[in-house]
């Protein structure tokens, strides 16, 4: 929820009000208990390799915990601030250049299905917690009183200038590659392992840091290297 203070009403705080739907909660405490319960089982996985994937595990659930725990987002006459598990951000009004609400790709029927970025002049973008339609009954009408209120802070209009949308659209590009070369690297990292366990149970030498690390990294860096390349030579106009 947000409440506003004083002065023009700009001054609003994000936090997480409404939790996230029973099925989805449930739906991660099965995927957890799964991986809990197949690295603890008695076969050939030597123990440190089964170590590592519960430590992975235990970050990862510490990690969503101090999410929900200390994200939100803040605003004020000097522009917005955002706070996330282990870190803050602060952008001032003359450093933002718009405020969006974008739908989320290929979420089916998640809780959180649109979400707000913010955008700087370098084109950008920061996610804003707990601005989305789900803690917020009308997203839209929500951002689009704040923009109005803000207009004034910044000194200018919310007008879209071409140079920032092509830098906004080259780093959607370099983005997105990144998302691509990310799985393919964790493609990399199962097969990889696979065939790490197939080595341990037909007796044969093992590799780990070959096929766990340096297979991973080195697809990570061919992908990202290739896309980028291309996402750098499409079109400005794209």
């Amino acid at each position: 929820m947000h409440g506003d203070g004083d002065g023009d009403g700009i001054e609003r705080e994000y936090r997480r009000w409404r939790k996230a739907s029973r099925a989805r909660i449930v739906f991660m405490w099965i995927i957890v208990g799964n991986c809990v319960f197949q690295t603890t089982r008695p076969d050939n996985i030597p123990f440190q390799y089964r170590l590592l994937v519960l430590a992975l595990i235990a970050a990862l659930l510490v990690w969503g915990v101090l999410v929900t725990l200390r994200g939100l987002t803040s605003v004020d006459a000097d522009g917005v601030t955002v706070r996330g598990a282990f870190r803050e951000r602060r952008r001032a009004w003359h450093d933002i250049y718009d405020l969006r609400v974008e739908e989320r790709p290929k979420q089916g029927r998640a809780d959180v299905r649109w979400c707000t970025w913010l955008y700087d002049n370098d084109g950008r973008r920061l996610l804003l917690p707990h601005v989305d339609d789900w803690q917020l009954p009308d997203l839209r009408a929500e951002i689009d009183e704040l923009r109005a209120l803000a207009a004034a802070h910044r000194g200018m209009a919310w007008e879209p200038r071409p140079e920032v949308e092509a830098r906004i659209r080259l780093r959607a590009g370099h983005r997105k590659a990144h998302e691509r070369a990310a799985i393919g690297a964790v493609l990399a990292f199962f097969a990889g392992l696979t065939y790490l366990m197939w080595e341990v149970a037909v007796g044969d030498e093992t590799h780990p840091f070959l096929l766990l690390l340096c297979v991973p990294l080195a697809a990570y860096a061919l992908i990202v290297t290739f896309l980028r390349w291309r996402a750098s030579r499409a079109p400005a106009h794209a």
